[in-house]
This record gives C-alpha cells, sequence and structure tokens, in this order.
C-alpha cells in the first residue's frame, strides 16, 4: 500500500499500517529523516494507493530531527477518467506537528484540502492555510482525506523535504478590533459566510473587504474551512466602517457549519461523523470561545454537504446560501417545519441567517445579507441580534424591508419579536419595502401562504398590509419573491424575515 524513497528514488519496501480510533482513521508507517549531519536539505518520498471506501483521514508519520528550519510537503495524485455518475479521485490534505492528532488537540498546523498541491511551515511564515511556528523536534504528521475515491483506487506521491538551520523569528499576531464605529441601535448588515485564500479562496483579506464595503456591508465573518489561519491577518482590512469576526466554517463529511465570531485564535476540529456523536462537544466548544453554532447550507448536493448533525446545538440556520437555488428552496420549507413545530412545543425557535459563501470572483461578497437589529456596531451586539432572530436576509443592499405587527392598545413587535394579545385581538401586519421592482410580497404563517400580493412597482417601493389574529396565525414571516414563468412555483426569492409572533406564550 505504501513505499518509500530517500531522494533517489530506491524503494525501502512496504511499510506497516495502524488503525487508530474507530476504523475512521488509518495511520501508516512512519518516515523519518536523520540527523542534518551538515546537509542543507534532506527529502523523503512516499507512494501509495487508498482502495475504495478508504477511511475518511490517512496520517502518515514524519520523524523530525532537531534543527529544522522548514518543513515543506508537496503531493499528487491520479485522476483516472470513471463513468458518468460515478466519483472519480479528490484528495485533501493537511498538517499536525509533533504535539500530535488528537481530536481537539493542540497539534493542528494547517489545512489546505484540495486547493494547494504544496505548502510549507516554519517559525516566521508559513502557506496561507498553515500556521507559521517553530518546527520543533518529534513526530510530525501529514494527514491525508480521500474525499471521494474511484473504482480503481486513489494512488498518491507524497514528498516531504526539511530545510536545517536556524529558526526564523516567530511574528505576533494581530487581530481586528471586535467594535467599529456604529450607529447605536441601528439596521447592520453583514455577510458571515466567506472565504480567502487561506483555505479555497482566491481573494485576500484586502480584496474581500473592499468587496464587502462596496457591498455596504457593516461586517463580516472570516469562515475559512478547517483552518483558523486567516484570524491573523485581518487586521489591516478593518476599520471604523466595517466590523471584521473571526471564526472557520468546521467541514465534516457529514455537513458543514460555520463558526461565527468566536475568539481569534479558535481551531475547532472538523474530523468526525454524526454517528460517532462528537458534534455536540465542538458546538460547546464553540459558544465557550464567544461564537455561534450556524448549519451551513443544510440542504446543499455537495459530496457531504447535507447536514447529518440536527439542529439541536444551533443558534441560527443559513436558510438561503449564495445565488437562490431549489436546495435554498428546500432549506426555506424545512426552516418553516422547524417554526411550527416550535409552535407546537411551546419551545424556542431557530433564526434565518443568509450569507454568500463567496469564494473567488465572479461570486460575489454580500449577496446574500443579513441584515440584524443591534444595538451596536460590536461582535457581541451581532451576535445578539442574530440570536434573537431580530434580523431579515435580503439579495443586495438595494433592499430594505420594515415588518411590523401592530394592535391591542396600540402594541407593536418586529422581527423577531413577540405581539403580546389576546388570541381573539384584531392584529395588523404591515411591510413596507424598497429595493425590489416587480416583486411579490408574500405574508406565511404557521398555516401556510396566506397573503400574495399584486407585483410591486418598478420603483420597488410599497406597502403591502394584511389582517388577521393571534388565534388564525401564531407567527407570520414575509417574503419577496422575483416574477417567475414557472406557474404556482414561486420566484427565487428577493427576501425574507424571521417570524414575528403572535399571541401570549
Amino acid at each position: 500500500m505504501c513505499d518509500e524513497d530517500h531522494g533517489g528514488g530506491h524503494g525501502l519496501g512496504r511499510r506497516a499500517l495502524f488503525v487508530t480510533g474507530a476504523a475512521a482513521a488509518l495511520t501508516l508507517g512512519s518516515v523519518s529523516f536523520a540527523a542534518a549531519d551538515g546537509q542543507q536539505e534532506e527529502t523523503r518520498t512516499v507512494r501509495g494507493t487508498l482502495p475504495p471506501g478508504a477511511p475518511d483521514f490517512v496520517y502518515v508519520p514524519v520523524e523530525v530531527p532537531s534543527g529544522v528550519r522548514e518543513l515543506k510537503v508537496s503531493y499528487t495524485y491520479e485522476r483516472p477518467s470513471v463513468p458518468a455518475g460515478v466519483q472519480g479521485n479528490a484528495l485533501d490534505i493537511g498538517l499536525f506537528d509533533q504535539r500530535g492528532t488528537d481530536l481537539g488537540g493542540e497539534g493542528f498546523r494547517g489545512w489546505s484540502g484540495g486547493a494547494r498541491t504544496e505548502f510549507f511551515v516554519r517559525a516566521d511564515d508559513a502557506t496561507p492555510g498553515y500556521l507559521p511556528g517553530p518546527v520543533g523536534k518529534g513526530t510530525w504528521y501529514v494527514v491525508l482525506g480521500p474525499y471521494t475515491v474511484a473504482p480503481q483506487g486513489l494512488a498518491y506521491e507524497l514528498t516531504v523535504t526539511l530545510t536545517y538551520g536556524p529558526q526564523g523569528q516567530a511574528v505576533r499576531p494581530v487581530y481586528p478590533p471586535e467594535r467599529a464605529k456604529g450607529r447605536g441601535r441601528a439596521w447592520y448588515r453583514g455577510d458571515c459566510h466567506l472565504h480567502s485564500w487561506y483555505s479555497d479562496g482566491r481573494r485576500t483579506p484586502a480584496e474581500i473587504a473592499a468587496l464587502a464595503r462596496a457591498a455596504g456591508l457593516d461586517f463580516i465573518n472570516s469562515s475559512d474551512h478547517n483552518t483558523h489561519s486567516a484570524h491573523a491577518h485581518w487586521a489591516d482590512a478593518a476599520g471604523d466602517d466595517l466590523l471584521i469576526m473571526l471564526g472557520e466554517e468546521i467541514t465534516t463529511r457529514n455537513g458543514h457549519v460555520v463558526a461565527l465570531g468566536t475568539d481569534p485564535g479558535t481551531f475547532v476540529d472538523w474530523r468526525y461523523r454524526a454517528r460517532e456523536n462528537r458534534f455536540g462537544r465542538f458546538a460547546r466548544q464553540i459558544r465557550k470561545s464567544g461564537g455561534l453554532v450556524v448549519p451551513a447550507h443544510p440542504h446543499a448536493t455537495c459530496v457531504g454537504c447535507g447536514w447529518k448533525f440536527g439542529f439541536g446545538e444551533a443558534d441560527a440556520v443559513e436558510v438561503w446560501n449564495g445565488p437562490y437555488t431549489p436546495d435554498d428552496e428546500v432549506t426555506l420549507a424545512e426552516w418553516d417545519n422547524q417554526l411550527v413545530a416550535s409552535v407546537r412545543e411551546n419551545r424556542a425557535w431557530l433564526p434565518a441567517m443568509g450569507n454568500s459563501d463567496a469564494h473567488r470572483d465572479p461570486d460575489p461578497v454580500g449577496s446574500p445579507q443579513t441584515v440584524v437589529l443591534a444595538d451596536d456596531l460590536t461582535r457581541e451586539a451581532i451576535q445578539e441580534g442574530i440570536r434573537a432572530g431580530r434580523s431579515y436576509v435580503a439579495e443586495s443592499k438595494a433592499v430594505t424591508m420594515t415588518f411590523t405587527a401592530t394592535g391591542g392598545r396600540a402594541r407593536q413587535a418586529g422581527i423577531g419579536e413577540r405581539l403580546e394579545v389576546d388570541p381573539d385581538t384584531p392584529v395588523t401586519v404591515r411591510l413596507e419595502v424598497s429595493g425590489a421592482p416587480r416583486c411579490t410580497v408574500r405574508f406565511v404563517t404557521d398555516e401556510g401562504v396566506l397573503l400574495t400580493s399584486e407585483p410591486l412597482p418598478v420603483s420597488g417601493s410599497g406597502i403591502v398590509e394584511w389582517r388577521t389574529t393571534p388565534s388564525y396565525a401564531a407567527y407570520v414571516r414575509a417574503e419577496l419573491r422575483h416574477e417567475t414563468a414557472a406557474g404556482p412555483v414561486p420566484g427565487a426569492l428577493a427576501g425574507f424575515t424571521n417570524p414575528i409572533f403572535l399571541g401570549r406564550r
């Protein structure tokens, strides 16, 4: 399964295999390096083949001697043709240092998934996706993640190069501030699912920040796949006009979750499946680190993207992800089913969000965006507004939605709030819209869609009102829909709100 060459290409024979944990990981025989002995550089090459049904993670131990300045890894793998409908080969890669590979441990040094074919780490620098720091003596681990394996198997070649010499000067990380210059209690626009070149994106933090400002955003969240290496590179992009929160997209084999606004330097592990019952531990870690737990694109159709962990640990859910597609429509319907269940069971409800998941050109930043009513433009205030559901989702900065319910001695409630009135009290629901030309307004309740308006004028502005009672509608939420030529099938969303609940608890 695995052969090793020492630079010159002569093999050392088969290496032993060691299974670790539950069959979810495999550790190969180690790759050894001698002491420097005057050499400036030393290279080892490992070849192997992973069969279909390989473990999620395969570890290649690397014995690193003292006196190493830089560790560099490169890899290739075969991509044979496969029949239509059959998954081909895709192999991810990452690195753990001499502190080990324990789940949630301190040994993590980086992850690039399938975005890069090589990387390096040293004390003063590292490839994007990886953490700079000393290259200490001991057993390091290159981790291979066979994302999909072709029927022919996945043949790979892995090359490790050590460069000897004195360690460079470590750089102290600087993080963006947790506060920007806000407008007091106001509606703030944000995009909390973005990828930079520190994972599989192609934009720098500075480029993303410029696009965020152009999109009218007040806050964003760094959410690179399975690494927090970008955290120390956002400070220069922040400013009084843009709050930059730090997080991670935890990309498991059973779904993705955005850690929204964690403490700087927080790493959240991803090496588990739903059947292992480990997600709760890491959801609690996210919250302990000051973040929110937000399952991302839960009905996406890519391999490993569908959310299998349930929503018991979630603080919010990403209902709209990027350009509006059928899987977003499915997520919207499922979220609405959860709202009905929360009313029926008299339990807490799960607020909705929308984010761009932008990676590279031409992916637009801030489409969609979550508009949050918060007391100020700080990490804590924005998170509190999201957690409370005081928010709506818009396709761009042009769309604004003012949604209220009024009844019973002029009481009024807004998005995410409850109008505390008796069951038979007349209630007026009102939506004021701008920036949505020719869009249709729909009011949705626990019974379904109970009002569909005529299209708004080409100006994009309008007011729609509807009257009901709490006994008839336990909650009301609003949708803005584009025109459609598909008969009864609704058009794509231009915006939607979290619900207003009606009646006493």
